[in-house]
């Protein structure tokens, strides 16, 4: 019997049943088999030795794939964990998946401890075992002889996990004398895994609940060369150096303080200064395309998010509810900040010739992520989101879609984000239950989202199971200065809202019709999107964004006066600058400007007084020669207006 096999091209090529995804790569080239480590056969992760008896659509995954990639480190964490139990035998194992970066293994190291002095035996020992080029295979077991296994073993963690599966559903991996529960994705044997290192080591508790018990995580990466491991490792040193943590405090940016709350970020006045540029920049440019400012408050009553769904799906991550003196009566921190955008369009009746209607708002909101999760900016317990929602009727929704789309394109041009591609993030194919509303709706908004995208020529890709609980989302995969990828920016279509807020406008018909949202966020979340910022630029902010423009450093106390002169002219063209009037010499105001990142020094002398100029310097150029003020006024506007893109609506 013959099977028909779609490759990504479109192509459909006619095998025999039983052919691996190894032998299709054989047959379309030699250099495409020796260089596949794993498949995709209809949307599901295979082994390149897996038969395929039916027709459907393969992928082919190279290390050159993200999902290939994810495949290797995956496979990396079985030869991790193998190596681990060489040294610590009664260690119990938990999961162990593949992360953007690496791998890690969640274990119960009971009554040892495992620390970084354990990191190189253990990467000594995975290297040796890897060299035997064991093969990862793939079987499928029984519940009861798997539960009988790990009892054997004593791990609860793998029980725990088995007993929430069915028979069918149960797959284990073996390569050379290890055995793990998998559901599959491996590498077709260790050797391919030539350069390991492992990372970090923290404390996770079980299933990320912290009533349950804690584990250790060990963090690990590897490559299928030496020379890519030495790559990664000097980017990982780059990496520290523009670590946003780090360049918050140099900067004097923002700072933590355990008597407020860990996640709970305070804003010191440059920091504020940096937020306040930022909100103003994206304010503007929403003025311009029509979007009224609203302020909602940081809590609401309960019962607004049971009716939007968000304490259903976020009522675990959300604090507590507030109790009030009044019997019965609770209120949430707010999760979301569109619930309260619903309410605000309710207060008075809108036909369809008042529509769209754009609400936008820094609006703060609050999650309670668990501690092990907190990282710097990038994951807090209370963030601000620079959230709009349109409401809009079904007709103008791709025009309104796209539009929010320039928006973006406006924000990551001014902020130097160019390499970047949308991810439509679509619902599960299989699995709806975790996703309120109508097929029918649900897949009007995809349609609208897919279309938007083609329109607007972006680059995209498509993962399913990534849209919000309420509505499809485009969300935007930015690559920073060091290759990472970030998501910054989302735009998300929701029938479903408006039907459980019986939001209504009266159509051309004079009868009650159903609005549309459109959910939108070009930076995110402030925090999130600062820290990116950070660490893209090193510290080294656009002009025109930079809290401190110009540093102003008079070589001795007597020409403090023509500096304060200078001061005031440049405050009065608007540029932000100080003057350092500290007791110590030119050489060292300039390193500490330096240090600070400052763009521009203005050295003011003797002979800059006696002339009126002064001396300018330029962060990381060195000096520019004398200007009058004047002129150097036109070259701080020059560039300013060089980075900040004109929006046009």
């Amino acid at each position: 019997m013959n099977i028909k096999i779609t490759l990504p091209n479109g192509s459909v090529k006619e095998y025999h049943s039983g052919i691996t995804p190894y032998e299709v790569a054989k047959d379309i080239s030699e250099g495409l088999a020796r260089n596949v480590i794993s498949a995709k056969f209809n949307d599901k992760k295979v082994e390149i030795n897996t038969p395929l008896t039916t027709d459907g659509n393969l992928v082919l995954l190279t290390w050159n794939d993200n999902e290939g990639k994810k495949t290797f480190w995956h496979s990396s964490a079985h030869l991790m964990a193998q190596a681990i139990l060489k040294f610590y035998p009664d260690a119990k194992l938990t999961i162990g998946p593949a992360i953007d970066n690496g791998f890690y293994y969640d274990i119960d190291f009971g009554d040892r401890q495992f620390s970084e002095k354990d990191f190189e035996k253990i990467e000594k020992k995975m290297l040796e075992i890897a060299k035997g080029k064991h093969e990862f295979k793939l079987r499928e077991v029984s519940k009861k002889d798997a539960l009988e296994l790990y009892r054997k073993e004593n791990n609860p963690f793998k029980i725990e996990l088995i007993e929430n599966l069915n028979d069918g559903e149960i797959t284990f991996c073996d390569h050379d004398d290890f055995t793990d529960l998998c559901r599959g994705g491996h590498i077709p044997h260790t050797g391919l895994i030539k350069a390991v290192k492992l990372l970090n080591v923290a404390g996770a508790y079980w299933r990320g609940d912290e009533n349950k018990p804690q584990l250790t995580r060990v963090y690990g990466i590897s490559f299928p060369k030496q020379k890519m491991l030495k790559e990664y490792l000097a980017l990982l040193e780059e990496a520290k150096k523009r670590d946003h943590r780090k360049l918050g405090k140099e900067l004097e940016l923002f700072t933590f303080s355990n008597n407020v709350g860990q996640g709970l970020p305070l804003w010191l006045p440059k920091g504020a200064a940096l937020r306040e540029r930022l909100e103003n920049f994206l304010k503007e440019a929403q003025k311009k395309a029509g979007y009224q400012q609203v302020v909602t408050p940081h809590i609401g009553h309960k019962n607004l998010y049971l009716t939007s769904g968000h304490y259903e799906k976020y009522g675990k991550d959300s604090f507590k509810p507030i109790k009030t003196p009044k019997e019965g009566e609770e209120f949430l921190l707010k999760p979301m900040n569109c619930p309260h955008h619903i309410e605000i369009f309710k207060t008075k009746p809108y036909s369809y010739k008042d529509l769209p209607v754009r609400f936008a708002e820094f609006g703060t909101v609050y999650r309670y992520e668990q501690s092990g999760e907190l990282h710097g900016l990038t994951r807090v317990r209370g963030f601000t989101q620079d959230d709009a929602h349109i409401f809009c009727t079904p007709d103008q929704l791709l025009d309104e879609f796209k539009k929010v789309i320039d928006l973006v394109m406006y924000v990551f041009g001014s902020l130097g984000f160019e390499d970047f591609t949308a991810q439509i993030s679509l619902r599960d194919k299989e699995d709806h239950s975790k996703y309120i509303g109508s097929d029918e709706n649900w897949e009007r908004a995809e349609q609208a989202i897919i279309q938007a995208a083609k329109d607007k020529n972006l680059n995209t890709v498509t993962e399913y199971g990534e849209a919000a609980f309420y509505g499809p989302k485009l969300d935007f995969m930015v690559k920073d200065a060091l290759g990472r990828s970030w998501q910054l920016g989302t735009i998300q279509v929701d029938y479903n809202l408006p039907e459980r807020f019986k939001l209504t406008y009266t159509g051309p018909d004079n009868k009650p019709h159903r609005p549309v949202m459109i959910h939108r966020a070009p930076f995110g979340s402030m925090e999130r999107f600062i820290a990116i910022l950070l660490e893209h630029t090193g510290g080294n902010l656009p002009l025109w964004l930079t809290p401190e423009q110009v540093k102003i450093l008079p070589i001795s106390e007597k020409y403090e006066k023509y500096a304060k002169n200078v001061l005031n002219l440049l405050d009065n063209s608007d540029i932000r600058a100080t003057i350092d009037l500290r007791n110590e010499k030119v050489g060292r105001k300039i390193r500490d400007a330096e240090v600070m990142k400052v763009p521009y020094m203005i050295i003011i002398g003797e002979k800059e007084a006696d002339k009126g100029t002064v001396s300018v310097r330029k962060h990381k150029e060195g000096d520019l020669g004398n200007f009058t003020v004047d002129k150097f006024v036109d070259l701080i506007r020059k560039e300013s207006r060089k980075d900040l893109k004109k929006f046009e609506f």
